[in-house]
């Protein structure tokens, strides 16, 4: 599942699972886990992720072999957030080869830079049931509190205008060469993620049904 941060890959992902039977495997969530319990490898995201920078590919790779090893993943799975790069493409086809799998299948959810920088620098969570607003497009009913249970709103450290700015520009330097690839070999298929997220969703499922 490839993408701008903010395009909606994670709710998709989400969709995919459910409706396919297979796990979704977010670097992201996986990532904020190991901050959030101060793992070794949390301790040493934890500053670059706060920062806009993306996590290097070393600690990223290691993270997703241990997932895929796990028995739930023999039927398939959906990666949210990786492959980032022509290296960790790389690392990917070679895990698929020693799993006795094809091609991955790349699926691109396109979404105007303008849009995303609403969507991400907006972006308002409860820390207490999760529930996710945006100060733009879909805010509180009370400004800085959560609707349901009346928490105060947090902003993920990420979400900043200014590391907003930072993703998505290292995304453009450091991913579209791998939309390229994955064009270029066939496997490349592209949705307008612009759209209302169920008209999207159903998108995606024609694609892969057809795939």
């Amino acid at each position: 599942m490839l993408g701008l941060p903010g395009a909606g890959k994670g709710t998709q992902a989400r969709a995919v699972s459910e409706e396919f039977d297979i796990p979704e495997i977010s670097t992201g969530s996986m990532l904020r886990d190991a901050v959030k319990w101060q793992t070794a490898l949390g301790v040493a995201a934890q500053p670059i992720m706060e920062s806009g920078r993306l996590v290097p590919d070393s600690l990223v790779c290691g993270l997703v072999e241990e997932r895929i090893g796990r028995t739930d993943c023999d039927r398939g799975f959906i990666l949210d957030g990786f492959p980032r790069n022509l290296e960790q493409a790389a690392f990917l086809r070679r895990l698929l080869r020693a799993k006795g799998c094809g091609m991955a299948l790349a699926l691109l959810i396109r979404v105007d830079p303008g849009l995303l920088l609403k969507r991400l620098a907006g972006r308002q969570v409860c820390p207490l049931c999760g529930s996710i607003y945006n100060v733009y497009l879909n805010p509180p009913l009370r400004a800085g509190f959560c609707d349901r249970d009346g928490s105060a709103l947090t902003q993920r450290p990420d979400d900043s205008e200014e590391a907003v700015c930072k993703r998505l520009k290292e995304f453009e330097a450091q991913t579209q060469p791998l939309i390229d690839y994955y064009r270029g070999v066939g496997v490349l298929r592209e949705v307008d993620g612009s759209a209302e997220a169920a008209e999207v969703t159903r998108e995606i499922f024609r694609i892969l049904r057809q795939s």
